[in-house]
Protein backbone atom coordinates (compact mmCIF):
# COMPACT_ATOMS: atom_id res chain seq x y z
CA UNK A 1 0.00 0.00 0.00
CA UNK A 2 0.76 3.27 -0.79
CA UNK A 3 1.33 6.40 2.03
CA UNK A 4 0.01 9.41 1.10
CA UNK A 5 3.36 11.09 1.90
CA UNK A 6 5.17 8.56 -0.90
CA UNK A 7 2.05 10.03 -3.13
CA UNK A 8 2.44 13.48 -2.63
CA UNK A 9 6.23 13.70 -3.67
CA UNK A 10 5.07 11.57 -7.41
CA UNK A 11 2.32 14.27 -7.58
CA UNK A 12 5.22 16.93 -7.57
CA UNK A 13 7.33 15.12 -9.89
CA UNK A 14 4.56 14.71 -12.07
CA UNK A 15 3.55 18.58 -12.22
CA UNK A 16 7.33 19.82 -12.46
CA UNK A 17 7.00 17.14 -15.58
CA UNK A 18 4.05 18.65 -16.97
CA UNK A 19 5.19 22.14 -16.60
CA UNK A 20 8.65 21.84 -17.83
CA UNK A 21 7.05 20.20 -20.82
CA UNK A 22 4.80 23.11 -21.40
CA UNK A 23 7.83 25.45 -21.15
CA UNK A 24 9.80 23.58 -23.75
CA UNK A 25 6.72 23.98 -25.78
CA UNK A 26 5.91 27.59 -25.21
CA UNK A 27 9.51 28.49 -25.83
CA UNK A 28 9.60 26.32 -29.19
CA UNK A 29 6.52 28.12 -30.27
CA UNK A 30 7.95 31.47 -29.68
CA UNK A 31 11.36 30.56 -31.69
CA UNK A 32 9.19 29.28 -34.40
CA UNK A 33 6.85 32.16 -34.51
CA UNK A 34 10.48 34.65 -34.37
CA UNK A 35 12.36 32.90 -37.24
CA UNK A 36 9.08 32.57 -39.22
CA UNK A 37 8.76 36.35 -38.06
CA UNK A 38 11.91 36.84 -39.54
CA UNK A 39 11.93 35.34 -42.78
CA UNK A 40 9.05 37.67 -43.49
CA UNK A 41 11.42 40.58 -43.31
CA UNK A 42 14.96 39.17 -44.95
CA UNK A 43 13.94 35.52 -47.02
CA UNK A 44 14.23 35.89 -50.44
CA UNK A 45 11.18 34.94 -52.79
CA UNK A 46 10.63 35.42 -56.30
CA UNK A 47 7.12 35.44 -57.32
CA UNK A 48 5.53 34.39 -60.26
CA UNK A 49 1.89 32.11 -60.13
CA UNK A 50 -1.91 32.66 -61.24
CA UNK A 51 -4.05 33.72 -58.53
CA UNK A 52 -7.70 34.00 -60.40
CA UNK A 53 -9.12 32.87 -63.59
CA UNK A 54 -11.04 34.44 -66.19
CA UNK A 55 -14.96 33.30 -65.84
CA UNK A 56 -16.63 35.21 -68.74
CA UNK A 57 -15.91 38.03 -71.69
CA UNK A 58 -18.18 40.36 -73.15
CA UNK A 59 -17.06 43.29 -75.15
CA UNK A 60 -14.52 45.13 -72.97
CA UNK A 61 -15.69 43.44 -69.61
CA UNK A 62 -14.33 41.17 -68.18
CA UNK A 63 -15.42 38.92 -65.36
CA UNK A 64 -13.18 37.00 -62.76
CA UNK A 65 -13.19 34.81 -59.64
CA UNK A 66 -13.45 37.12 -56.89
CA UNK A 67 -10.96 37.10 -54.66
CA UNK A 68 -9.81 39.64 -52.08
CA UNK A 69 -7.56 41.01 -54.40
CA UNK A 70 -9.62 40.78 -57.81
CA UNK A 71 -12.85 42.60 -55.10
CA UNK A 72 -10.70 46.04 -54.65
CA UNK A 73 -11.83 49.03 -56.18
CA UNK A 74 -9.24 50.76 -58.26
CA UNK A 75 -7.07 49.99 -61.40
CA UNK A 76 -5.02 47.14 -61.23
CA UNK A 77 -3.56 44.85 -64.02
CA UNK A 78 -4.18 41.31 -65.27
CA UNK A 79 -1.35 39.03 -66.81
CA UNK A 80 -0.88 35.78 -68.69
CA UNK A 81 0.94 33.99 -70.92
CA UNK A 82 2.59 36.58 -73.39
CA UNK A 83 -0.33 39.14 -72.36
CA UNK A 84 -1.53 41.80 -69.71
CA UNK A 85 -5.14 43.80 -69.60
CA UNK A 86 -5.19 47.25 -67.42
CA UNK A 87 -8.42 46.75 -65.43
CA UNK A 88 -10.51 49.37 -64.20
CA UNK A 89 -12.88 49.68 -61.08
CA UNK A 90 -15.47 46.62 -60.47
CA UNK A 91 -18.72 47.27 -62.76
CA UNK A 92 -20.81 44.15 -61.65
CA UNK A 93 -20.72 41.53 -58.59
CA UNK A 94 -22.38 38.29 -58.11
CA UNK A 95 -21.41 35.48 -56.22
CA UNK A 96 -17.66 34.45 -56.55
CA UNK A 97 -17.59 36.72 -59.29
CA UNK A 98 -16.03 40.40 -60.07
CA UNK A 99 -16.25 42.26 -63.89
CA UNK A 100 -14.34 45.18 -64.40
CA UNK A 101 -13.59 46.98 -67.83
CA UNK A 102 -10.47 46.70 -70.05
CA UNK A 103 -8.59 50.13 -70.14
CA UNK A 104 -5.65 49.31 -71.74
CA UNK A 105 -4.41 45.65 -73.16
CA UNK A 106 -5.61 42.94 -74.67
CA UNK A 107 -8.74 41.46 -73.47
CA UNK A 108 -8.30 37.72 -72.07
CA UNK A 109 -10.00 34.61 -73.10
CA UNK A 110 -12.57 32.64 -71.46
CA UNK A 111 -10.54 30.61 -68.85
CA UNK A 112 -7.32 32.09 -68.66
CA UNK A 113 -5.27 32.23 -65.81
CA UNK A 114 -3.79 34.83 -64.65
CA UNK A 115 -2.18 37.25 -62.12
CA UNK A 116 -3.93 40.06 -61.19
CA UNK A 117 -1.93 43.10 -59.37
CA UNK A 118 -1.01 46.15 -58.42
CA UNK A 119 1.95 46.86 -60.94
CA UNK A 120 2.23 47.59 -64.20
CA UNK A 121 3.38 44.25 -66.34
CA UNK A 122 6.46 43.79 -68.36
CA UNK A 123 8.50 47.03 -69.18
CA UNK A 124 8.45 50.60 -70.01
CA UNK A 125 7.18 49.70 -73.40
CA UNK A 126 5.06 46.75 -72.56
CA UNK A 127 3.36 49.30 -69.56
CA UNK A 128 3.04 52.51 -71.66
CA UNK A 129 4.19 52.12 -74.82
CA UNK A 130 7.06 54.24 -73.36
CA UNK A 131 10.91 53.18 -75.43
CA UNK A 132 13.79 52.43 -72.84
CA UNK A 133 16.86 51.36 -72.76
CA UNK A 134 18.22 48.00 -70.64
CA UNK A 135 21.65 49.35 -68.72
CA UNK A 136 23.94 47.03 -66.53
CA UNK A 137 24.75 48.84 -63.26
CA UNK A 138 28.22 47.68 -62.04
CA UNK A 139 27.53 46.73 -58.31
CA UNK A 140 29.93 45.71 -55.79
CA UNK A 141 28.39 41.95 -56.17
CA UNK A 142 28.59 42.38 -60.22
CA UNK A 143 26.23 43.85 -62.64
CA UNK A 144 22.62 44.62 -61.73
CA UNK A 145 20.08 45.37 -64.76
CA UNK A 146 18.14 48.87 -64.77
CA UNK A 147 16.07 50.58 -67.09
CA UNK A 148 16.56 53.58 -68.18
CA UNK A 149 14.35 56.48 -70.42
CA UNK A 150 15.81 58.92 -71.86
CA UNK A 151 14.82 63.13 -71.06
CA UNK A 152 15.73 66.44 -71.41
CA UNK A 153 18.52 68.04 -68.47
CA UNK A 154 20.66 66.72 -66.31
CA UNK A 155 18.46 65.57 -63.38
CA UNK A 156 17.27 61.57 -63.14
CA UNK A 157 14.74 60.14 -61.22
CA UNK A 158 15.60 56.87 -59.60
CA UNK A 159 13.23 54.50 -58.71
CA UNK A 160 13.67 51.91 -55.96
CA UNK A 161 11.28 49.02 -55.51
CA UNK A 162 10.55 47.33 -52.76
CA UNK A 163 11.07 44.07 -50.58
CA UNK A 164 11.06 41.08 -53.14
CA UNK A 165 9.60 43.62 -55.43
CA UNK A 166 10.68 44.08 -59.26
CA UNK A 167 11.37 47.20 -61.37
CA UNK A 168 8.15 47.08 -62.80
CA UNK A 169 6.70 47.85 -59.79
CA UNK A 170 8.11 51.61 -60.02
CA UNK A 171 6.47 52.24 -63.85
CA UNK A 172 3.41 53.70 -61.91
CA UNK A 173 5.24 56.86 -61.54
CA UNK A 174 6.64 56.84 -64.95
CA UNK A 175 3.71 58.67 -67.20
CA UNK A 176 4.16 61.85 -65.24
CA UNK A 177 8.19 61.84 -65.47
CA UNK A 178 7.83 61.31 -68.32
CA UNK A 179 5.07 63.90 -69.74
CA UNK A 180 7.38 65.92 -67.53
CA UNK A 181 10.43 65.34 -69.91
CA UNK A 182 12.80 64.19 -66.76
CA UNK A 183 15.40 61.16 -67.36
CA UNK A 184 14.06 57.83 -65.70
CA UNK A 185 16.14 54.87 -64.69
CA UNK A 186 14.37 51.80 -62.11
CA UNK A 187 16.85 50.05 -60.82
CA UNK A 188 17.57 46.46 -58.72
CA UNK A 189 19.41 45.60 -56.38
CA UNK A 190 21.27 42.25 -54.88
CA UNK A 191 19.15 38.86 -54.79
CA UNK A 192 16.61 40.45 -57.25
CA UNK A 193 16.00 38.40 -60.54
CA UNK A 194 19.05 39.03 -62.92
CA UNK A 195 20.71 40.57 -60.45
CA UNK A 196 23.76 39.39 -58.10
CA UNK A 197 22.71 37.23 -54.69
CA UNK A 198 23.79 38.69 -51.66
CA UNK A 199 26.66 36.79 -49.92
CA UNK A 200 23.98 35.44 -47.38
CA UNK A 201 21.44 34.72 -49.76
CA UNK A 202 19.37 37.17 -47.45
CA UNK A 203 17.58 40.97 -47.60
CA UNK A 204 19.23 43.04 -45.15
CA UNK A 205 16.27 45.43 -45.18
CA UNK A 206 18.41 48.64 -46.74
CA UNK A 207 21.50 48.26 -44.61
CA UNK A 208 23.53 47.24 -47.88
CA UNK A 209 21.49 47.41 -50.75
CA UNK A 210 21.81 51.41 -50.56
CA UNK A 211 24.90 50.44 -51.75
CA UNK A 212 23.70 49.32 -55.04
CA UNK A 213 21.66 52.58 -55.35
CA UNK A 214 24.84 54.44 -54.77
CA UNK A 215 26.03 52.41 -57.92
CA UNK A 216 23.22 53.21 -59.84
CA UNK A 217 23.55 56.72 -59.53
CA UNK A 218 27.29 56.82 -60.38
CA UNK A 219 26.53 54.61 -63.42
CA UNK A 220 23.94 57.34 -64.29
CA UNK A 221 26.57 59.87 -63.88
CA UNK A 222 28.90 58.33 -66.71
CA UNK A 223 25.28 59.01 -68.59
CA UNK A 224 25.35 62.56 -68.19
CA UNK A 225 23.41 62.89 -64.73
CA UNK A 226 24.52 65.48 -61.88
CA UNK A 227 21.60 66.20 -60.06
CA UNK A 228 18.60 63.32 -58.77
CA UNK A 229 15.40 62.82 -57.75
CA UNK A 230 15.04 59.14 -55.40
CA UNK A 231 11.94 57.72 -55.75
CA UNK A 232 11.17 54.81 -53.02
CA UNK A 233 8.29 52.28 -52.47
CA UNK A 234 7.77 50.11 -49.60
CA UNK A 235 11.12 48.60 -48.86
CA UNK A 236 12.81 50.74 -51.00
CA UNK A 237 11.81 53.78 -49.29
CA UNK A 238 14.52 52.60 -46.72
CA UNK A 239 17.24 51.54 -49.09
CA UNK A 240 16.45 55.74 -50.46
CA UNK A 241 16.70 56.69 -46.39
CA UNK A 242 20.20 55.07 -45.93
CA UNK A 243 21.72 55.74 -48.75
CA UNK A 244 20.85 59.36 -47.97
CA UNK A 245 22.27 58.55 -44.34
CA UNK A 246 25.67 57.15 -45.82
CA UNK A 247 26.33 57.80 -49.23
CA UNK A 248 28.80 60.68 -50.00
CA UNK A 249 26.49 60.98 -53.18
CA UNK A 250 23.75 62.03 -51.07
CA UNK A 251 24.25 65.80 -51.77
CA UNK A 252 23.37 65.10 -55.33
CA UNK A 253 19.49 64.57 -54.23
CA UNK A 254 17.23 67.32 -54.75
CA UNK A 255 14.04 65.79 -54.17
CA UNK A 256 12.71 62.43 -52.36
CA UNK A 257 9.26 60.66 -52.76
CA UNK A 258 8.68 57.88 -50.78
CA UNK A 259 5.57 55.79 -51.20
CA UNK A 260 4.29 53.70 -48.27
CA UNK A 261 8.23 53.22 -47.27
CA UNK A 262 9.36 51.06 -44.37
CA UNK A 263 10.54 54.10 -41.75
CA UNK A 264 10.79 51.72 -39.27
CA UNK A 265 11.56 48.03 -39.07
CA UNK A 266 10.99 47.44 -35.37
CA UNK A 267 7.17 48.43 -36.06
CA UNK A 268 6.88 46.80 -39.00
CA UNK A 269 8.01 43.26 -37.53
CA UNK A 270 4.98 44.52 -34.58
CA UNK A 271 3.06 44.80 -37.38
CA UNK A 272 4.21 41.44 -39.00
CA UNK A 273 2.81 39.92 -35.29
CA UNK A 274 -0.27 41.07 -35.18
CA UNK A 275 -1.21 40.45 -38.88
CA UNK A 276 -0.56 36.98 -37.90
CA UNK A 277 -1.84 36.93 -34.76
CA UNK A 278 1.32 36.33 -32.63
CA UNK A 279 1.93 37.65 -29.26
CA UNK A 280 3.91 41.26 -29.02
CA UNK A 281 6.61 40.12 -27.39
CA UNK A 282 7.28 37.25 -30.57
CA UNK A 283 8.15 41.09 -32.83
CA UNK A 284 11.32 41.44 -30.58
CA UNK A 285 12.17 37.88 -30.58
CA UNK A 286 11.76 38.34 -34.81
CA UNK A 287 13.80 41.27 -34.87
CA UNK A 288 16.58 39.64 -32.57
CA UNK A 289 16.87 36.55 -34.81
CA UNK A 290 17.53 39.04 -38.05
CA UNK A 291 20.26 40.45 -36.02
CA UNK A 292 21.45 37.25 -35.49
CA UNK A 293 21.19 36.22 -39.35
CA UNK A 294 22.41 39.11 -41.18
CA UNK A 295 24.41 40.81 -38.79
CA UNK A 296 22.39 44.07 -39.19
CA UNK A 297 21.53 46.45 -36.65
CA UNK A 298 17.63 46.98 -36.46
CA UNK A 299 17.77 50.24 -34.40
CA UNK A 300 19.78 51.93 -36.73
CA UNK A 301 17.09 51.26 -39.81
CA UNK A 302 14.82 53.80 -37.91
CA UNK A 303 14.68 56.85 -39.50
CA UNK A 304 12.24 58.28 -37.24
CA UNK A 305 14.98 57.91 -34.63
CA UNK A 306 18.06 58.03 -36.65
CA UNK A 307 16.82 60.61 -39.32
CA UNK A 308 19.13 60.84 -42.54
CA UNK A 309 21.82 63.69 -42.31
CA UNK A 310 21.25 64.60 -45.59
CA UNK A 311 17.73 66.02 -45.81
CA UNK A 312 15.94 66.84 -49.28
CA UNK A 313 12.53 67.65 -49.69
CA UNK A 314 9.85 64.53 -49.41
CA UNK A 315 6.67 63.96 -50.55
CA UNK A 316 5.48 61.00 -48.28
CA UNK A 317 2.55 59.08 -49.16
CA UNK A 318 1.03 56.32 -47.37
CA UNK A 319 -2.64 54.86 -47.26
CA UNK A 320 -4.12 54.99 -44.13
CA UNK A 321 -5.31 50.94 -44.02
CA UNK A 322 -1.72 49.52 -44.64
CA UNK A 323 -1.22 46.27 -42.78
CA UNK A 324 2.21 46.11 -44.15
CA UNK A 325 4.27 49.13 -43.12
CA UNK A 326 1.39 50.69 -40.39
CA UNK A 327 0.95 54.69 -40.87
CA UNK A 328 1.87 54.96 -37.39
CA UNK A 329 5.74 54.67 -38.79
CA UNK A 330 4.56 57.77 -41.54
CA UNK A 331 2.90 59.72 -38.60
CA UNK A 332 6.34 59.01 -36.65
CA UNK A 333 8.61 60.57 -39.03
CA UNK A 334 6.30 63.72 -39.70
CA UNK A 335 7.12 64.54 -36.24
CA UNK A 336 10.22 63.41 -36.78
CA UNK A 337 10.87 66.17 -39.57
CA UNK A 338 8.88 68.59 -38.14
CA UNK A 339 11.58 68.62 -34.89
CA UNK A 340 14.35 69.15 -37.37
CA UNK A 341 12.94 71.47 -39.70
CA UNK A 342 12.73 69.04 -42.81
CA UNK A 343 10.34 70.00 -45.51
CA UNK A 344 8.28 66.81 -45.67
CA UNK A 345 4.35 66.64 -47.61
CA UNK A 346 2.59 63.92 -46.01
CA UNK A 347 -0.51 62.63 -48.13
CA UNK A 348 -2.50 60.38 -46.51
CA UNK A 349 -5.23 58.01 -48.80
CA UNK A 350 -7.51 57.35 -46.98
CA UNK A 351 -8.39 53.99 -48.79
CA UNK A 352 -6.02 51.01 -50.64
CA UNK A 353 -3.70 48.79 -49.26
CA UNK A 354 -0.13 48.50 -49.04
CA UNK A 355 1.80 50.65 -52.16
CA UNK A 356 -1.71 50.77 -53.39
CA UNK A 357 -2.82 54.84 -53.20
CA UNK A 358 -1.92 55.22 -56.94
CA UNK A 359 -4.28 51.88 -57.91
CA UNK A 360 -7.22 53.67 -55.42
CA UNK A 361 -6.52 57.54 -56.98
CA UNK A 362 -4.34 57.34 -59.61
CA UNK A 363 -5.61 61.39 -60.25
CA UNK A 364 -4.87 62.50 -56.83
CA UNK A 365 -1.71 60.68 -56.88
CA UNK A 366 -0.29 61.76 -60.18
CA UNK A 367 -1.18 65.24 -59.35
CA UNK A 368 0.81 65.31 -56.53
CA UNK A 369 3.85 63.70 -57.94
CA UNK A 370 3.33 66.35 -61.04
CA UNK A 371 2.98 69.06 -58.30
CA UNK A 372 6.21 67.96 -56.62
CA UNK A 373 8.82 67.90 -59.38
CA UNK A 374 7.05 70.80 -61.13
CA UNK A 375 10.45 72.58 -62.54
CA UNK A 376 12.85 69.66 -61.79
CA UNK A 377 13.22 69.32 -65.87
CA UNK A 378 14.81 73.49 -65.97
CA UNK A 379 18.01 74.12 -66.44
CA UNK A 380 18.10 75.29 -62.78
CA UNK A 381 16.75 72.39 -61.91
CA UNK A 382 14.25 71.32 -59.18
CA UNK A 383 16.67 72.64 -55.56
CA UNK A 384 14.51 75.72 -54.83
Amino acid sequence: MTSGGERRPRWRRKALVAGVVVLVALVAAAGAGAWYGSDQGIKVIHYGTSNTRVLAVEGDRVTLEQTPETGKPGTYWLEWTGAYSMLGDVVARAPGRVTRRVLRGAVPSLGTPGFFGNVPPGDPEVAWGIGFTETMVPTELGPAPAWQVPGKGDTWVVAVHGQNGRRKAELKILPVVHRLGLPFMAVSYRNDEGAPPSPDGLLHLGDSEWRDLEAALRHAQTMGARRFVLYGTSMGGQIVGQFLARSPLAGLVDRVIMDAPMIDVRMTAEQGARNNGLPGFVAGLSTLVTEWRTGVDTDRLSLIRHPPGTRPPLLLIHTVPDTDHPIQEAYGLVEAGRRLHWRIQFEPFPAGAHTEAWNVDRARYDRLVGDFLAGCALPTGCRA
